[in-house]
Formats: C-alpha cells, sequence, structure tokens
C-alpha cells in the first residue's frame, strides 16, 4: 500500500504562493545552512544533542550576551542552579507525578535516585527561599542561562528545532498578587522589543487555559486565566484562547512570531502560578508582618537557545545582520604582496571590536569572494599592492558586486557601529 497526500488551492496564485514557500523553506533548511556554514551538527551517538562549532557558539554567545543586557537593565539577578537533583525533591514539585516520561533519570551506585532538571523553577523557589523575604523584595526576578534535558522520542526529533538538551533564557518573577498584572504586560513589551531585534514580527499572542491533567484547585486556574488575559490587554495585546495547552502547573502566554516567509514560530512565554511556589513552600512577610505565598510568573523570551538560533538561521536564510554575524569580516588578498597589509587591516578591525578571519590563500579572488559569500560573511575586504600603498580597503557587502574604497580607520569605525547590537546603538 502506498499513501498519496495531497493539497487543493482555490487559484492559481495561492497554489504558486505555497509552492514558493515550499521552495524557499528547502532554501532556509538550518541543518543544511548549519552544515554549509560550519555552525553546528548533530550525531547517531548523542541523538537530540547539538555539537556546536566555532562560529556556532560565537553566534550563541552574542545572542546570550544581547539577551544578558536586557535582562540586567531590566532589573533580573542571574542566578545557577544544579543539573540533578534527587527523586524526592521533583516529587514534591510535582514533576515526577506530572513530567516524570519526560525526564531522564539515573539510579547511583549508592542506590541513589536522580533526575536531570527538565525546568529551572523548582531550584529557582530554593533560591527563593533561602533566607528571609519581605514584601518590600517583590518583585523579585530571576534569571538563569539553565540547561535542561527532556526526553523526546527519536522520531520527533528536528535539527535544532525539536532536541533533547537545551538552553533557555529562563527567568522567574516572584510578586505579590496586586503586581501580576504590571509585571505581566511589563514583560510582554520587553519580549515584543527583544523579539524586533531580531526581525521577527509579533503576529498574535495565545492564552494556553488549564490542561488536563495538571496541579492545583479551579479556583486558582480562574483567577489565573483571568489575571493574564488582563495583563496582555494593558501592554495592548488581544490573546488568542488555546484551550488546554497551558502548562500542567499555572496558564500562559505565547508569543507567535511570523518569519521572513510567513511562518509562525512560537517563541517566548510568560505563565502565571500560584501552585508551584505553595507546593514547595515560598513565603514572604506581608506589610502586616503575616507571612504569604508569593505568585511565580515563569517566563522566557527565546526560549529554548537551540531552537531560536534555528528560527533565527531560516529567517536570515544565514545571512544574518552585521551584528550577529559569527565573522563579520573576511580580509581577502588580491595578491601575496599584501599578506603584511592584510594582517595589519585584521589587526586594526579586531582593535574595533569587529570578528574578523584573514584569507591568504594563493586563489583567484573571484574564488575567494564566491567562498565567502557561501559562508554569508557580511562583509569581504579586499587588500592588494594598490590598497598597501595608499593604507586604504575596498569592501565588498554579500550579494553585492560594487566595492567601497575606504581608508583604513574610516572603514574600521565604520564597520564597528554597523556591528553594534540593537540595544547598545540606542543606548
Amino acid at each position: 500500500l502506498q499513501r498519496i497526500y495531497g493539497t487543493a488551492w482555490a487559484d492559481d496564485k495561492q497554489l504558486a504562493d505555497y509552492l514558493h514557500r515550499l521552495e524557499e523553506a528547502e532554501k532556509r533548511d538550518h541543518r543544511r545552512l548549519g552544515r554549509q556554514m560550519d555552525l553546528f551538527h548533530m550525531q547517531e551517538e548523542g541523538r537530540g544533542m547539538v555539537f556546536w562549532h566555532e562560529k556556532g557558539l560565537t553566534l550563541w554567545l552574542t545572542i546570550e550576551a544581547y539577551i544578558r543586557r536586557r535582562l540586567a537593565a531590566a532589573g533580573y539577578v542571574e542566578v545557577r542552579t544544579p543539573q540533578l537533583l534527587d527523586r524526592v525533591f521533583w516529587e514534591k514539585s510535582g514533576h515526577w507525578e506530572n513530567y516524570r516520561p519526560n525526564m531522564f533519570v539515573c539510579e547511583t551506585v549508592e542506590g541513589e535516585e536522580l533526575a536531570l532538571k527538565p525546568m529551572n523553577c523548582p531550584g529557582h523557589i530554593q533560591i527563593f527561599k533561602f533566607g528571609q523575604k519581605s514584601y518590600r523584595d517583590l518583585p523579585l526576578r530571576m534569571a538563569e542561562y539553565g540547561a535542561c534535558h527532556r526526553y523526546e522520542p527519536s522520531g520527533a526529533l528536528h535539527g535544532l528545532m525539536r532536541v533533547r538538551a537545551f538552553t533557555q533564557d529562563d527567568g522567574h518573577i516572584f510578586c505579590r498578587e496586586d503586581q501580576i498584572e504590571s509585571e505581566v504586560a511589563e514583560f510582554v513589551r520587553l519580549a515584543q522589543s527583544v523579539h524586533a531585534d531580531f526581525d521577527l514580527v509579533s503576529d498574535h499572542i495565545t492564552l494556553g487555559t488549564r490542561p488536563t491533567p495538571r496541579a492545583g484547585a479551579d479556583e486558582f486556574w480562574d483567577m489565573a486565566e483571568a489575571q493574564l488575559m488582563r495583563a496582555a490587554r494593558k501592554a495592548g495585546v488581544e490573546p488568542v484562547i488555546a484551550a488546554g495547552d497551558g502548562a500542567f502547573y499555572a496558564p500562559k502566554l505565547d508569543f507567535q512570531l511570523k518569519d521572513a516567509i510567513g511562518r509562525i514560530w512560537t517563541c517566548g512565554t510568560i505563565q502565571n502560578d500560584y501552585v508551584l511556589p505553595d507546593r514547595l513552600g515560598a513565603e514572604f512577610v506581608g506589610e502586616d508582618g503575616a507571612k504569604h505565598k508569593p505568585v511565580m510568573l515563569h517566563r522566557a523570551i527565546l526560549g529554548s537557545l537551540e531552537r531560536f538560533i534555528g528560527v533565527l538561521i531560516e529567517n536570515y536564510a544565514g545571512a544574518f545582520p552585521m551584528w550577529l554575524a559569527p565573522v563579520q569580516v573576511v580580509v581577502a588578498t588580491i595578491t601575496q604582496e599584501a599578506d603584511d597589509y592584510a594582517r595589519e587591516v585584521a589587526n586594526a578591525l579586531r582593535a574595533a571590536g569587529l570578528r574578523v578571519e584573514v584569507d591568504l590563500r594563493n586563489e583567484k579572488v573571484g574564488y575567494k569572494v564566491r567562498e565567502h559569500s557561501l559562508q554569508k560573511t557580511p562583509v569581504i575586504a579586499l587588500v592588494g599592492r594598490k590598497e598597501a600603498e595608499e593604507s586604504t580597503v575596498a569592501l565588498r557587502r554579500l550579494g553585492g558586486e560594487a566595492q567601497t574604497v575606504m581608508a583604513l580607520d574610516i572603514a574600521a569605525k565604520t564597520l564597528a557601529a554597523e556591528a553594534l547590537p540593537p540595544d547598545l546603538k540606542r543606548a
């Protein structure tokens, strides 16, 4: 037996648009571009795990540095929590009951049963509980670039988009009930600003409501869902209801982003949780001197960095903007007589803060340009005898054939200004 699938379209234009999207998606496939651009690879012995190459890790660290600056500016403190925790801990949090099939579990020679953390939230509650907290300490915004592991069936794995080991720009806001709506609204605005810096257009936001099974009483879910709806509206957004799509412990707002070819990606979330702080005994002293339970807002802007990088590769078709490009400039020689000058140019550009490679190979300049264009390098700085004599460089942009000749010092300043991350340009 053979199964045949087909699609039907109302007119030729819709069919042509569909075929064009399929063709574009193939060109932009992050798995193919990841190999072509020497960013990362994956292999059978580590299913769902990523081997980051130098250029891919450079991209990763650039994104991480950017989001770290944005969160620090928004008042977050950074923490780190353990990878392995005892089964008893996960039983207390409810993960053992509700999430066990997705967890990696091991037993030690001493008989301890440990699990790799699938989430950072229970660990953040332990940090919150360390020492007495007052209402004056709230909201407390906590961030962690935390590595998590979740079991995914091998058939569900897909490049960077669906992995078993990943790192999140994770964070939790511990707050009073009267602070929920303002904190959520502020987060929505921050997330939209971050997504815009990566040229991802906000299409809509969904409100994921209570799933089955779930933790906590319905009265908490009623309250939490209503608060998220009001907070989203306060930020100028009308969420689309996604019935049953909440986490087992909390409803959530998910950010749905549109890429360059019109596809929708879920990147970023905020969840309003009354359940987990209560289960794990988080408390603060209120203005009345009594003990109160904080509300915990689980939030991420990028989500899994692996997946977000996959989305970026496909959104930009590998042609990253200058600030994200792993290699921002390649200095390529036209003749071997310019080798020493090429090194001088590279050093000057690096001193200006640029990520630079030098190509001194004895190859034709056309070959070098084609090769670095396949690597999606934003700028190729060509140098020969004339440039060496005049202390200039001939700049060639990705996708263009024209060359702009500039004095070396001017070129360094110009390119360094272009390479500034968006948040630093606004500073």
